[in-house]
């Protein structure tokens, strides 16, 4: 047989086998077969596609996106549109936040989704509703499509991001944060132009996130950050879109007395003490350390101590700062009974100035009286009457103001070389206590801590200058470390 032969019948055989071995297969079931994963989207729907699975809130964007989709399924907005018809308030007006459509994207002025065809696989917040319509997306995917911004809005109305629903009368939580220090990037984060980075990382929003770990993509991220381009601490700062472990979605929780993980002490604990190297001898934001009873120059004799801590800093307050800074409340008018309007909290104004019906006043009127203002997120905590916390408030005030006084009074005493930088001593220390005692706020964050801060401050000048402290201050527990003066 010749070599050409042998080949072929060896080749034969091997079909011969091949087809009795797939004629033995009689039981085989296909247990895969590609095809479409999602139903195409109505033309009126703008190229929105929704849900790939209503039932089981399976978005078709999530088909991909897995681990986005299982965080957000855990958030309110997965279950949007149930809330609203479980409200008693479903109307035509409400469905379009409730549901996938134009709003909270970069779509303008276009109807689609849910509010051209109501088809139930728009019902709910999903991906789409901040991303835009994914159509493109799912047939050629790239990369940098669909970015989000975490603007709030594009301008002073909502027309655009989260403004578009968290707005209006009941639910006005972009009106009031509109008119915070929040809403803005600090003039300061920039010098002429260039990037601050001393600042960035508190008072402008790409950096804030960047310096806690956060590398999502979205429209404002930039290699370079100018002006032009700079957000503020938006609602995406502090709320994570895609859901989070914490409640509202915050990235970080509330209710932990830890200045790394505390969502508001993350940056309200800068320059709680005093730098010495620095002439600059007052505090940035010291509102975390002076809650928890940490801020301050400590002079000798002051120990740790659990009175040093305020109540507001201890686990009778869990929720902390946010206890009195956002505080929800409804405001109806006095002589008709009726609503007048939701207040968020977002403002973040602990004890504002309000008008007759108790909703609390623009920015620019925020000049009343301290015993003028409203007391009521005070209240609201359950330890105190409005009343109580006024008065409580207001004596604390007073005592700081005139232990302050005095140890200025002493301060001016002091030989001017004594503050010359880098000196460590009493004087330096005192003036930081001073400017500390007297930031605002820190009579309702700590008025223990910042009158024993001014005691002991007081007592220290008095010992190393040899400056009599003004008469009738209360000095105890540490006037018993005052040295004893020599009559002449």
């Amino acid at each position: 047989m010749t070599r050409r032969s042998q080949t072929f019948a060896a080749a034969t055989g091997m079909g011969v086998l091949v087809l009795v071995a797939l004629g033995g297969c009689v039981d085989e079931k296909i247990v895969y077969r590609d095809g479409p994963n999602y139903a195409s989207p109505p033309q009126a729907a703008a190229s929105f596609v929704g849900y790939s699975d209503e039932a089981n809130k399976v978005t078709v964007c999530g088909n991909c996106h897995v681990g986005q989709q299982a965080k957000w399924k855990q958030t309110a907005h997965a279950d949007a549109f149930a809330t609203l018809e479980k409200s008693g308030s479903m109307q035509g007006l409400c469905q379009a936040c409730h549901t996938v459509n134009d709003r909270g994207n970069a779509l303008s002025d276009t109807l689609a989704g849910w509010r051209t065809t109501k088809d139930k696989r728009y019902h709910d917040v999903q991906c789409e509703s901040c991303h835009g319509a994914g159509l493109a997306h799912i047939q050629q995917p790239t990369r940098g499509q669909m970015l989000p911004s975490i603007a709030a809005d594009t301008g002073t109305k909502a027309t655009n991001g989260c403004a578009e629903c968290h707005s209006g009368t009941h639910h006005p939580y972009v009106d009031e944060w509109r008119q915070t220090r929040h809403a803005r990037v600090y003039s300061g984060t920039f010098s002429s132009g260039v990037a601050n980075p001393a600042c960035q990382s508190c008072h402008m929003g790409q950096k804030i996130l960047e310096a806690w770990g956060v590398n999502t993509n979205f429209v404002e991220k930039a290699a370079t950050i100018t002006p032009a381009n700079a957000v503020g601490t938006t609602c995406a700062v502090c709320h994570d879109p895609h859901g989070s472990n914490n409640p509202k979605q915050l990235r970080f929780p509330i209710d932990v007395p830890d200045l790394d993980q505390n969502l508001c002490m993350k940056c309200h604990y800068r320059r709680a003490n005093p730098d010495f190297t620095s002439s600059r001898l007052s505090p940035h934001s010291p509102q975390g350390p002076m809650l928890l009873g940490e801020a301050g120059w400590w002079p000798p004799g002051l120990q740790a101590d659990s009175t040093l801590v305020a109540t507001h800093g201890t686990s009778r307050n869990p929720k902390l700062c946010a206890t009195c800074h956002v505080n929800r409340f409804d405001v109806t008018d006095k002589a008709t009974g009726k609503f007048v309007q939701t207040v968020t909290g977002h403002r973040f104004t602990a004890i504002p100035c309000v008008d007759g019906n108790g909703l609390p006043l623009p920015p620019d009127k925020q000049n009343c009286s301290v015993t003028a203002r409203s007391y009521k997120s005070c209240a609201g905590s359950g330890c105190h009457s409005e009343t109580t916390a006024r008065t409580v408030f207001v004596t604390a005030e007073a005592d700081i103001a005139g232990l302050a006084a005095g140890l200025n009074a002493m301060l001016a005493k002091v030989p001017a070389s004594e503050m010359a930088v880098p000196k460590v001593n009493s004087a330096r220390g005192a003036t930081f206590n001073v400017a500390l005692a007297l930031h605002p706020g820190s009579a309702a964050h700590n008025p223990f801590l910042a009158k024993a801060l001014l005691r002991a401050s007081i007592v220290a000048v008095a010992n190393d200058y040899g400056i009599t402290p003004p008469p009738g201050l209360q000095l105890a527990p540490f006037d018993k470390q005052l040295r004893a003066r020599s009559s002449n």
